[in-house]
């Protein structure tokens, strides 16, 4: 990508998912966006992705929307991920959101001993459908062209051993940590996680558990490099 086509990007209108870029087509519900809320008006720009790292810029017009620019592919940002328990209120919602603008991959949601949420049945379902719909938003807000995953829920025995665990006594090395797990508001129990698990710190202080997530999120996606996008001059 060029340089002058990223501030051009990032100056459209909005950004939506289409099933094909070479012929980009609107939903219902995105196409009442574009004009209902947004008040789009012809010719102003909007982006469009499939959500597997491809692109382009659309003109709007009175009869639906035109490609204007070629198709791009985004360089694929490497594999993160965030275990977050499930907050009371719309506390994991707001990490979800924010860990999707940083660049995190995945997020998992996590059963631990001390969530006080109820994660059962349909408020199960109802919290997934949630954090995938703020996941979306969240991505077209930032230009996000890689979805972000939300993952099955799984219970602190059954994370893979390459996760690490965030802890207030935690090292401050983060080298070579690609996902990490976020406890409760109440923290883990003493003998939720064995003694060999790798434990990260997150700073000096008490974090609440939302804004755990979201440092968590930053520093293993910087750590693993997510970081490094580059755009390339105008000759």
């Amino acid at each position: 990508m060029t340089y002058l086509e990223w501030p051009r990007r990032v100056a459209a209108l909005g950004q939506f998912h289409v099933d094909r870029l070479e012929r980009p087509e609107l939903g219902r519900d995105d196409d009442h966006h574009l004009r209902r809320v947004l008040r789009a008006h012809d010719g102003e720009e909007i982006v469009v992705t499939d959500g597997r790292g491809s692109w382009a810029l659309c003109q709007v017009s009175d009869v639906g929307i035109e490609r204007v620019s070629d198709v791009n592919l985004d360089p694929a940002a490497p594999d993160t991920a965030l275990y977050l328990t499930p907050l009371k209120g719309e506390r994991a919602e707001w990490a979800v959101a924010k860990a999707t603008e940083v660049g995190v991959g995945r997020i998992v949601p996590l059963v631990s001993a001390r969530m006080v949420v109820k994660f059962k049945g349909e408020a199960r379902e109802k919290t997934l459908s949630r954090w995938r719909r703020v996941a979306h938003e969240a991505a077209a807000q930032c230009r996000r062209t890689y979805d972000v995953v939300i993952g099955d829920p799984v219970k602190v025995a059954d994370v893979p051993v390459t996760v690490a665990v965030a802890d207030l006594a935690g090292s401050g090395d983060w080298s070579g940590v690609r996902s990490v797990a976020i406890g409760p508001e109440g923290g883990w129990t003493s003998d939720e996680w064995n003694d060999d698990r790798r434990r990260v710190g997150l700073g000096p202080t008490v974090l609440r558990a939302e804004t755990a997530g979201v440092v968590a999120a930053s520093l293993v996606t910087f750590s693993a490099g997510g970081w490094g996008f580059t755009i390339e001059n105008e000759k």
